[in-house]
């Protein structure tokens, strides 16, 4: 199978990943459920596709959303000069991902966030990741979650966990706060080794590493007692995401760039904030 193919079931494994995610964090909940939310451009619109929303507010999840798109199409002439390949594609692109965002009623429960896409325009790649913002840090969760991700790195090859995590210490910074966003995770772009079932079986790995790891810290810390001042620094940790996804997140400009449903890839936004 040759890269330019990779789209399909790149978008097929997001679309079965997504529910899987969404009925492990179901089952925290008594009551509430996942809201569906289809979405796509009418014909003739530059941007052709379209995805499907999903979000939940619960007792345990205050907002979680998992979405999934595949679109295709042009870019805007601003973004041409900012997608790699994208001049020598005259602008045409596909593109698909799984984008999860996750903010948690108790402060002793980590806020999350886990994306993985393909893009191909002149050429084609996956990037993704997934990175950890608890308002306390627990060192068993971080070395937990780390160690998930290491395992699905090390399946790749020896030196990947030590590239992606150091890549995410850099990338998920607030350079103006001088301060990381939260303990890490890993995350990679434009992988593309040359053996494409590779790189795919990697991205893959990730998604199967934070379906086993996150659930399992939910379990551990959502009925950790807390009060109203840990309550008050959980708001004010995510002004701190705020700031960052609108910012500096590649995905944000990205969702802008095509001109894609606004209320998908500005999910990330929690529900209520302080600062």
């Amino acid at each position: 199978m040759s890269v330019d193919d990779f789209a399909a079931p790149a978008a097929e494994y997001f679309r079965d990943l997504q529910s899987r995610i969404c009925a492990a964090f179901e089952s925290f909940e008594a009551h509430s459920r996942f809201e569906r939310r289809n979405w796509s451009k009418p014909e003739g619109h530059r941007l052709q596709g379209g995805g499907e929303s999903r979000l939940m507010r619960g007792q345990v999840f205050e907002k979680v959303g998992v979405n999934v798109s595949h679109v295709w199409g042009v870019f805007s002439a601003q973004a041409r000069g900012q997608i790699p390949g994208s001049e020598e594609s005259e602008g045409r692109f596909v593109a698909c991902g799984i984008s999860l965002v996750a903010h948690m009623w108790n402060p002793y429960v980590p806020a999350v966030h886990m994306n993985l896409r393909y893009l191909h325009t002149s050429r084609g790649w996956f990037g993704g990741g997934s990175d950890l913002t608890p308002t306390f840090p627990m060192a068993e969760d971080t070395a937990a979650f780390h160690e998930a991700l290491r395992r699905a790195c090390d399946s790749y090859r020896p030196d990947a966990y030590a590239q992606f995590k150091a890549w995410c210490d850099r990338y998920f910074y607030l350079p103006h706060r001088q301060e990381p966003r939260g303990v890490g995770g890993i995350f990679f772009d434009e992988l593309a080794s040359g053996a494409v079932e590779k790189d795919f079986a990697f991205v893959k790995g990730v998604g199967e590493a934070f379906l086993e790891v996150y659930p399992r810290i939910v379990a551990l810390r959502k009925d950790t007692p807390f009060d109203d001042e840990a309550r008050e620094k959980l708001l004010v940790k995510r002004g701190r995401y705020v700031e960052f996804n609108l910012v500096y997140d590649r995905g944000t400009k990205f969702g802008f760039s095509t001109d894609a449903d606004p209320e998908a890839y500005l999910m990330s936004l929690p529900p209520l904030v302080r600062w």
